[in-house]
């Protein structure tokens, strides 16, 4: 009865964590009309993006509250049109400038890289800046929103994470865990004020900075060769003195990061080893997550014949945890029931992508977009 009952208590602290980070100190900009009156320039690099990025670009022309409005787009080495098809959207939009990306250097992933030509590329320069992929689409205020909640936060970096949009059984398995995580893990209050880099986080699908920090902080030239520039950026941030905030952005953007199984299950195996780091790391934190989320329906079942009322205990840690990941999915805009019932399955393929992770770098097979990772 006692392993149970600790099993008990620690799902119990983890959830009410979650509820305390959901609803006291997770920030919530709002998607109303707002105004800033600095410069600001959109950043959107691009690499075969033909097929995703009209919905995008439609939605950056449609921005308002930001009088001084700059789109700056990069074509990085596409072979599918992507710039033909900015070009007949955009038309003679004299805010946006497509700029043609330069050879990668060496020492360089391509998302970093990509980023940095635009950061260093915008003249005049602007005050603020909001790195935005091509799977995401913004609502007409989102970029005034964020630049204001950007100064409300004192920060040098907001990571405002979009609306995660599931169509298939792989992405309500997988994608809601993005933020089921943070919320969970991470103090979002200490983190704010906090200056250790490694209590950060960011999504890079919708990042907004002070460009003077930015740059204070190195910008993309000192995340140069990491996967998970985004995350990087932040402790970079951190690094050089400056403040980062998270926020719910379900108002102010959605995102689907994944059209098919095959991409989601690669997009995850490109990253999750540089999560964890080290394999004994990732294996700790997997079994520990098994023990805590997965295990409880298995044994519940399994003692319900035999040990009725240490059964009832973990079947309780059970649902605890459902309710932790229903209570992130509602606090960042994502479909809680009856998916968080699934949670236990969510966990365990997280366990699968990220031993694929370590399987695929250790034999040097991580690529995306024609490119090598890891």
């Amino acid at each position: 009865m006692i392993p149970a009952l600790v099993l008990l208590a620690a799902v119990a602290a983890l959830t009410a964590h979650t509820v305390v980070n959901a609803t006291a100190w997770l920030r919530r900009p709002g998607a109303g009309p707002v105004e800033v009156t600095e410069a600001v320039a959109v950043l959107l690099p691009l690499r075969d993006e033909a097929d995703r990025v009209t919905p995008c670009l439609r939605a950056l022309l449609a921005q308002r509250g930001v009088p001084e409005l700059r789109i700056m787009v990069l074509d990085d080495g596409s072979t599918d049109g992507t710039a033909d098809v900015v070009r007949a959207v955009a038309g003679d939009d004299p805010r946006v400038t497509l700029l043609t990306g330069v050879t990668l250097p060496p020492g360089w992933l391509g998302k970093p890289h990509a980023c940095w030509q635009l950061a260093t590329r915008t003249d005049p320069a602007p005050t603020a800046l909001a790195f935005v992929d091509a799977d995401v689409v913004l609502t007409p205020y989102a970029v005034a929103a964020a630049v204001t909640e950007l100064h409300a936060a004192g920060a040098t970096l907001l990571s405002p994470y979009p609306r995660i949009l599931v169509r298939t059984a792989a992405d309500r398995l997988v994608q809601p865990l993005l933020q089921w995580l943070w919320l969970t893990f991470l103090p979002l209050r200490a983190m704010e004020r906090s200056p250790r880099p490694s209590l950060a986080a960011a999504g890079g699908q919708f990042l907004v900075v002070d460009r003077a920090g930015y740059l204070r902080a190195g910008g993309h030239a000192a995340v140069a060769d990491r996967v998970l520039e985004d995350i990087e950026l932040a402790r970079a941030v951190k690094r050089s003195g400056g403040r980062i905030a998270l926020a719910d952005g379900s108002r102010l953007a959605a995102c689907r990061m994944y059209d098919s199984w095959p991409q989601l299950r690669d997009g995850y195996s490109k990253s999750l080893w540089a999560s964890f780091g080290h394999p004994a790391a990732a294996a700790a934190v997997v079994t520990l997550l098994l023990l805590l989320y997965t295990a409880p329906p298995l044994i519940a079942v399994w003692l319900a014949p035999t040990a009725r009322p240490v059964s009832l205990v973990v079947l309780v840690a059970y649902l605890l945890g459902v309710v932790g990941r229903a209570v992130s999915a509602r606090a960042t805009g994502g479909r809680a029931w009856p998916d968080a019932l699934a949670h236990p399955v969510s966990v365990v393929v997280l366990g699968w992508l990220t031993l694929r992770s370590y399987h695929l770098r250790r034999r040097r097979r991580l690529t995306w977009r024609g490119r090598p990772v890891g």
